[in-house]
């Protein structure tokens, strides 16, 4: 089945680094399309209605205009180019820009839904504390406000390598294996690792009990945990079988608890050499990955691709 990406490009090194990324995954999945997609800037329509009293004014503006349509043209062949030379088809790469109508994040956003797009592609700008400045505003919103798009968020030209997926046992997370399996349907190679962060009493209360006061507690947990997450693999499994993919290209690993969920799942993903990152949007009561833990991996991500399913 055909799979039909849209990549939000500039004319930055982190761009590149989506494009990439993106070439080198179309050497493990079949039938994929890409969009190379430009968002010009845009000249206020109050200068504009300003400019047109002084014919002198208006006429700079108007050639203004037509330079950011052609260096949005000269960009996107300088994409398409680089694609073509990282062994994708002519056809199957396609360039368009369009003037800014409401802002880039949101541009990208409508565009991507009103076609169905499978995935939005955006590149990071690096790691910091600040990842809204450093990763680049309109790539923090795009991923912050897609409602119903999956974003792969770029941070290095990796090779896609293993995919690690984060899962809770969620409707989220089975969305983001639908995702997963989709993209991947019919690979026999790839190398999928599934990693749950078994939860713990003080990950659902904050009172600090004794040891013998939290032990049946703590033990009602585990064994409801295992059972969600049981269902879980169960469902998933079947969507891989559906998809061509075999249980004996999938690893289950379960972490024992641990108050930085987040942190847990970073360091385990850099250990094991992973290429892409895959995480639900939203969690168990959906809190477990859409507050600190997801927050976390995008602020902290680094060395591949991190993709978020909502």
């Amino acid at each position: 089945m055909e799979k039909k990406v849209l990549i939000a490009v500039d004319d930055s090194r982190h761009s590149e680094n989506a494009l990439r990324y993106v070439a080198g995954l179309s050497e493990s999945v079949s039938e994929m399309k890409f969009v190379l997609f430009h968002v010009q800037p845009t000249i206020s329509q109050y200068l504009m209605d300003e400019a047109r009293t002084k014919p002198s004014a208006y006429a700079e503006l108007k050639k203004l205009e037509k330079k950011a349509h052609q260096t949005a043209q000269d960009l996107l062949q300088k994409d398409k180019a680089l694609m073509i030379s990282l062994g994708i088809a002519e056809e199957n790469v396609q360039a368009i820009t369009l003037p800014r109508k409401f802002g880039a994040a949101k541009d990208i956003l409508e565009y991507g839904t009103a076609l169905l797009y499978d995935a939005i592609v955006v590149g990071r700008r690096g790691v910091s504390g600040l990842a809204e400045v450093f990763m680049g505003s309109v790539s923090a919103s795009v991923l912050d406000n897609s409602e119903v798009l999956p974003v792969w968020v770029i941070d290095e030209k990796a090779p896609p390598k293993g995919v690690m997926v984060a899962v809770d046992g969620s409707g989220s997370s089975l969305r983001a294996v639908d995702h997963l399996a989709f993209i991947f349907s019919g690979n026999s190679d790839i190398t999928i690792s599934f990693f749950h962060v078994a939860p713990r009493l003080a990950d659902f209360c904050p009172i600090d009990f004794s040891k013998n006061d939290s032990s049946q507690l703590e033990s009602v947990i585990e064994q409801g945990d295992r059972a969600c997450i049981d269902r879980f693999y169960a469902h998933a499994l079947k969507k891989f079988a559906d998809a061509g993919i075999s249980e004996r290209q999938i690893h289950i690993d379960v972490h024992k608890g641990g108050f930085k969920v987040g942190k847990i799942i970073m360091d385990t993903y850099r250990k094991g050499g992973f290429g892409t990152l895959i995480v639900g949007r939203r969690g168990m009561n959906k809190k477990f990955f859409a507050g600190s833990v997801s927050r976390y991996l995008v602020n902290q991500f680094s060395g591949g691709a991190l993709w978020v399913v909502p």
